[in-house]
């Protein structure tokens, strides 16, 4: 069973995905707006679970993710971890 066929690496691709789609729509707007428009829409519509996921994804590395997405990174914010109380 390959990584993509657990639930888990299913939601990878599809974050993967969804994170590529916003690029390739900002890469239609000009260079100096773009990362920040990345960043912004991550930031402004994806739930903390989501954004937990994305830098889970970047952390292990090799994501797939489009050069956009990742020159965005830093200016999209990390949720805090779920506590296990």
């Amino acid at each position: 069973m390959s990584p993509d066929d657990t639930s888990h690496g299913k939601t990878a691709t599809k974050l993967v995905y969804m994170a590529n789609q916003i690029a390739t729509f900002f890469k239609t707007q000009p260079a100096s707006e773009a990362v920040q428009g990345v960043a912004t829409h991550i930031n402004k519509f994806w739930e903390p679970r989501m954004r937990r996921q994305f830098f889970e994804i970047i952390d292990n590395g090799n994501s797939g993710l489009d050069p956009l997405v990742l020159e965005a990174v830093p200016l999209i914010h990390r949720p805090e971890p779920v506590r296990q109380d």
